[in-house]
């Protein structure tokens, strides 16, 4: 099991034991990947009201810039709606009119509403991860996050945290390392 210096007081079990923890879609994406992917992610409860980074980070005593906030972005093109999963440190933003906007080919690009990145994931808003997204969905990750030893991302729910490792996340279904992604 891997040893999670970023914990700070959190109690980490590894994830594979823990679906409980875990949305559904999560979980099912965790029992998919490499068992030597899947056996680095470790698996936190937290209090539900301190799921938001800031206080997640000051309430468990885990380093802000370990930790990466994952948003869903939406643009159309031609009347077709697409949707990317970018993940950058939470001590940066995602540069969605730049560079993700490029990367969807789409005219304009902004955060998905809440009630639809919630409906289309699957997972809860304030929780939504790079772990189970849909199908055929990019997921951008920001080199920062993949050169990362150890990061606390969400859940899928707002009760718990992932732990797990940036090289672990560029082994994800869709992963694509975009240069300049967090700003």
């Amino acid at each position: 099991m891997t040893s999670w210096t970023i914990s700070g007081s959190l109690t980490v079990a590894r994830a594979l034991d823990r679906p409980d923890l875990l949305a559904d879609p999560v979980a099912k994406a965790l029992a998919e990947l490499p068992a030597e992917h899947a056996a680095r992610v470790g698996v936190a409860a937290i209090d539900p009201d301190l799921a938001d980074t800031a206080a997640f980070c000051e309430a468990y005593g885990s380093p802000l810039a370990a930790s990466a906030n994952c948003v869903v972005v939406a643009g159309r093109r031609s009347g077709e709606e697409r949707f990317a999963a970018c993940l950058v440190l939470a001590t940066t933003r995602a540069d969605v009119n730049g560079v993700v906007r490029r990367r969807l080919d789409v005219r304009k690009a902004s955060f998905a509403p809440m009630d639809r990145a919630v409906e289309l994931t699957g997972m809860a808003y304030g929780g939504i991860t790079p772990l189970g997204l849909p199908d055929g969905w990019p997921l951008l990750l920001d080199p920062t996050v993949v050169a990362a030893p150890e990061l606390v991302v969400g859940s899928g729910i707002r009760g718990s945290k992932i732990l797990i490792p940036g090289p672990t996340l560029a082994a994800l279904p869709g992963a694509e390392v975009v240069e300049d992604l967090g700003r």
